[in-house]
């Protein structure tokens, strides 16, 4: 669970929601035409955008946001370098009883130890990366989508409902309700864009770099790996993907 993810929505939505009860009280800020045209035209624009397939993927996306289980890059470098040690004493037949939770990691090492030359190696995994980032950034896409489209719709339905005020101006009873959508469609299209598309959006793009920094490291580790280098040299470069003041480097002898 990312807590950070939850804490920020609903901290967010209890302040706002908070500042409408104390200002005449949450059901004036509620409009059924409102909802209409901000949060269901905003769906069908979106969907516009998107297959179907892709559009409900989005909710199975976007629960990434809130859980998401990721390797940290420290345990994936300390593994690397105990399959390392493992490869140089007993050869890559060694790596099958390595116990691996990553299935990257789990891939690179099978073919590592079916024998694939290592240009083999290297284009199925990058092939793999660039998959996954693909991936990655159609979820980041839609709700990126869905940020823009909101406001927009919002200020459609604003002007929607100045033009029903100015049509009515001779019924003073009508003004009021006809100027209430005109506002509440553009604070909707607000609240959904920046509140939680692009909060989404840019949570899910972090996710993605975590991923790809992660499949880059076990890349880079298999691959050397592959080429017989040094467990401890393994480790120091692997440790220039960690922040610098995480990076200890042992520089005993591997041997």
């Amino acid at each position: 669970m990312d807590l950070a993810t939850l804490i920020g929505i609903i901290g967010a939505f209890a302040f706002v929601l908070g500042a409408m009860a104390t200002s005449g009280g949450i059901g004036i800020f509620v409009d059924v035409a409102s909802i209409l045209i901000v949060f269901m035209g905003s769906l069908f624009v979106v969907l516009m955008k998107f297959n179907l397939k892709q559009f409900f993927g989005a909710i199975k996306i976007g629960m990434k946001a809130f859980m998401f289980k990721i390797d940290k890059p420290e345990d994936l470098i300390e593994q690397s370098v105990n399959m390392a040690d493992a490869a140089r004493k007993g050869g890559f037949l060694a790596l099958e009883e390595a116990q691996i939770t990553n299935s990257f990691m789990q891939k690179a090492v099978d073919m590592l130890v079916d024998g694939h030359d290592g240009e083999v190696v290297r284009n199925a995994l990058e092939k793999d990366i660039m998959l996954t980032e693909d991936r990655h950034k159609l979820g980041v896409s839609i709700f990126k989508a869905m940020g823009d489209v909101a406001p927009a719709m919002g200020m459609i339905g604003t002007l929607v409902g100045l033009v029903a005020m100015l049509s009515s101006m001779d019924d003073p009873k009508t003004i009021g309700p006809s100027m209430a959508v005109a506002l509440l469609t553009t604070l909707y299209g607000a609240m959904i864009a920046n509140m939680i598309a692009i909060p989404m959006a840019d949570k899910l793009e972090l996710r993605m770099k975590e991923e790809l920094l992660n499949r880059n490291l076990i890349m880079d580790a298999v691959l050397a790996i592959q080429d017989g280098q040094n467990p401890r040299v393994i480790e120091g470069f692997l440790k220039n993907y960690l922040a610098e003041k995480s990076r200890q480097i042992d520089t005993t002898d591997g041997e």
